[in-house]
């Protein structure tokens, strides 16, 4: 150990080389996420200029090689000589960390970027930055290497244009893992960001595919437009999306809310554009107003006496698709990802907008209000019906709660991490599994009969389903609102299915009860799908094992001999591998084929859940009609 510690082991990092030493701290992580996040930052500046009023038209583009070009039509950064810096704002913006105009209210009343850190992270975190800024009659234009500029700000020419394009390479010395943009990823935050903006048309553009591909979003609807495009697949309560639009006290408040006839809940929060998807106080404000307001309505209804005790905020929000988003001019996030908003006046302002907006509704509208008070009545009714249920049941066995299903053959090791459990369709590959799995780290959960949909089922009903109640005691997270993934006790949940289209359907059905009870297993990626073998292929001593058509035919190839000498099997389910082959082709973590469950849209996920299992028949029929070519050699 070095006892001396003194002033020359004191470090000071200069300009932006904490941002590269330590990127995590400003990007989040130097993972896909990160990688993407440098485009929402530089997005969120042109969104800046559209909020003060400055900016219509916002275009991505990623060019061949992955290069990003943003280019948006508001006043441009100013290029005059910052008088302390000595040198151009533009190069102050993009050098320094704490810079830009976000800290002065007179040229941005709201921002989302309120840190002052986006531009010059992205700059610092790229192998090579440009911007061109179009601005007072001049093009202007300066580039950068490793967040360092290679000349002072110039111009290049004239022109009447107005507005900054800013081009980049992020650097893979940082983002080690991919530097491979998401075309889909980007589309999620563009159309969000289009949704929240009203009138500001913003257009993604991938030019690294022929024919390039494009999404153009524009909405004059702002959040009213996105309520409607969430619930496009669902049976509503209520025709029209009933939305308010306030400001008090300096914070812009805007909120949409529609029920329907599922059992879910789906609530998006925003505060200056930004998703707040750990929530805060303009959740709590929402929701605290919604479950008074309606709670009034009740007790002065025909359901009052129906009501078996009072009105939980769960069943008020059954069904309820929402979306609030304000503007606030000194948010406080928690963090520079900024999940989760904290200022406290925000709570009492989005309380008071909602009590008012949503009582003058109710009001107005007496058929729709009887719809939505009696889904609440039910919602009340069936959540008192289940806790009874699940009363009466520890009552007759005081261990049942605390046990672990009879089926489960658990594992060893005790710490999560380090533990897998894979839960297999059917009793015999079950067996099989069991035999041939690794006791120590992997646990094995045989499923038998038909699994229910949960997409067509209240809560209560799915939350006692004896089916779905063994992989929940199995978890020990427990579900829906009372999920607890710090209980998780296994980190790899893995879904062992058979290859066919009833394999297919059981892994989506897990994942839908995934999805809607334990969303944050799928968001933290505990969840795999195992890709079990289509095909054993044998010649001489050389044994192969191909995962679809493609891999027996590059297979077949490689043996290089005539195809009839080779003996081919195919499996037509787990159950016909014995535990040696289902170890080496599935379980072994070191030759074993799985997939990670990724949730990069939320929102799309929401919609393609609700079209492939929900009751409204002829959004899947043309699900099917347009998908129908992609699985042409479907096996039935």
């Amino acid at each position: 150990m070095n006892e001396n510690y003194s002033a020359d082991q004191i470090t000071v990092l200069k300009g932006l080389e904490a941002v590269r030493l330590r990127p995590g701290m400003y990007i989040g992580s130097t993972g896909p996420d990160g990688l993407h996040h440098l485009v929402y930052e530089i997005v969120d500046n042109s969104i800046d200029e559209a909020l003060a009023g400055h900016c219509s038209e916002v275009r991505v583009v990623i060019e061949q090689g992955n290069v990003i070009r943003v280019v948006d039509n508001g006043r441009g950064i100013p290029v005059d000589i910052h008088p302390e810096e000595g040198v151009s704002a533009l190069e102050v913006v993009l050098t320094k960390l704490h810079a830009g105009g976000k800290f002065d209210k007179n040229s941005y009343k709201v921002s989302g970027g309120l840190h002052g850190v986006g531009s010059s992270v992205v700059n610092a975190l790229s192998t090579w930055f440009e911007a061109t800024i179009y601005r007072q009659g001049h093009v202007w234009f300066q580039r950068f290497q490793v967040g360092d500029p290679v000349a002072p700000a110039k111009t290049i020419g004239d022109s009447e244009l107005q507005g900054t394009t800013i081009r980049f390479a992020a650097d893979p010395d940082i983002f080690t893992e991919t530097t491979e943009y998401s075309f889909d990823v980007l589309a999620t935050r563009l159309r969000e960001l289009a949704f929240l903006n009203k009138g500001v048309r913003i257009l993604l553009t991938d030019e690294r595919v022929n024919p390039v591909r494009e999404h153009d979003f524009f909405f004059e609807g702002g959040v009213k437009s996105f309520v409607e495009y969430l619930n496009k697949n669902k049976m509503k309560l209520h025709d029209e999306v009933i939305y308010f639009e306030k400001e008090k006290d300096g914070v812009g408040v805007e909120i949409a809310l529609e029920w329907n006839e599922t059992y879910i809940e789906n609530l998006f929060t925003y505060a200056n554009n930004i998703n707040t998807r750990d929530g805060g106080t303009h959740l709590i404000g929402l929701k605290s107003a919604l479950t008074r307001t309606i709670n009034v309505f009740l007790s002065n209804s025909k359901y009052a006496k129906k009501m078996p005790e009072p009105l939980s905020g769960e069943d008020a929000r059954e069904g309820l698709t929402g979306v609030v988003s304000v503007k606030v001019p000194n948010p406080q996030f928690e963090g520079q990802t900024k999940g989760k908003l904290g200022n406290s006046e925000v709570k009492g302002i989005v309380e008071q907008i909602v009590n008012e907006g949503l009582q003058d509704y109710l009001e107005k509208h007496p058929k729709e209000t009887e719809k939505i008070l009696e889904k609440c009545v039910m919602a009340a009714t069936a959540r008192v019906a289940a806790r009874k249920a699940r009363e009466n049941a520890r009552r007759k066995n005081p261990f049942e709660s605390n046990g672990l299903p009879g089926k489960l053959a658990d594992c060893q090791e005790r710490d999560p991490e380090k533990c897998e459990v894979y839960i297999v369709e059917g009793d015999s590959a079950g067996g099989s599994a069991k035999m041939g799995r690794d006791r120590s780290i992997q646990a094995i959960l045989p499923l038998w009969g038909k699994m229910l949909n949960v997409e067509k089922t209240s809560p209560d009903k799915v939350l006692s389903n004896e089916k779905l109640f063994p992989i929940m005691q199995t978890l020990g997270t427990g579900a829906g609102t009372l999920f607890d993934v710090s209980k998780l006790r296994y980190y790899k949940v893995i879904i062992m299915a058979d290859a066919d289209v009833d394999g297919s359907h059981i892994r989506t059905l897990l994942l839908t009860f995934f999805f809607r009870y334990m969303k944050e297993l799928v968001e933290r990626g505990h969840v795999y799908i195992a890709m079990p073998p289509l095909y054993k292929l044998s010649f001489g001593k050389q044994i192969h094992y191909a995962y679809d058509e493609a891999d027996r035919v590059k297979i077949l190839a490689e043996f290089n001999v005539d195809a009839e000498k080779v003996n081919i099997q195919r499996y037509k389910g787990l159950g016909e591998m014995n535990p040696e082959q289902l170890w080496e082709t599935t379980m072994n973590p070191q030759t074993r084929n799985i997939i990670q469950v990724k949730l990069d849209d939320a929102v799309e996920a929401d919609s393609i859940f609700m079209t492939l299992m929900g009751d409204d028949v002829p959004p899947r029929r043309k699900f099917i009609e347009d998908n129908a070519l992609s699985v042409a050699n479907l096996d039935i």
